[in-house]
């Protein structure tokens, strides 16, 4: 194996990894209310379809994000009105600076009774990556919602 191409393949393991960790904080980020913080996540341009609406550019993605956060925190808590959990995380380098990605997403809601299950949905997030000005960075993400299903 000549150094060329482990030094490559640990490049490739790196940059996913850096993909990862970029998923996990944007829920850390969404969940703890930090909204202003999405540029971490984010690029500029970036345009986000989940279950709150299709938006376009990082100004619009922080104002709906808020707005959700505040509607889901039901109980003034200002505290993980929910928690978004990622698994499987799947990624695809498509070059040296472009990545495609998908993982699933288990939704749960933090307001509900004890009585009342907390969970919201199951869905899978697909995602394109680029690294901008060195760093990682989400620059699309839809939300397939697996389950409910609408009728």
């Amino acid at each position: 194996m000549s150094g060329t191409h482990l030094s490559d393949r640990i490049t490739a393991m790196l940059d996913r990894e850096e993909i990862r960790s970029l998923r996990l904080h944007y829920s850390t980020l969404l969940d703890g209310g930090e909204t202003e913080r999405l540029a971490e996540v984010f690029s500029e341009d970036a345009e986000l379809r989940v279950t709150v609406g299709s938006m376009q550019g990082l100004a619009e993605i922080r104002r709906n994000l808020s707005s959700a956060y505040r509607d889901f925190d039901s109980l003034g808590l200002a505290h993980f009105p929910f928690v978004h959990a990622v698994a499987n995380h799947e990624i695809r380098l498509t070059g040296p600076d472009s990545a495609e990605g998908s993982c699933y997403l288990l939704d749960f809601v933090t307001d509900r009774p004890r009585q009342q299950h907390p969970f919201l949905l199951l869905g899978r997030y697909l995602d394109n990556y680029e690294r901008i000005n060195g760093s990682w960075r989400i620059t699309r993400s839809e939300l397939d919602v697996v389950w409910p299903r609408e009728s």
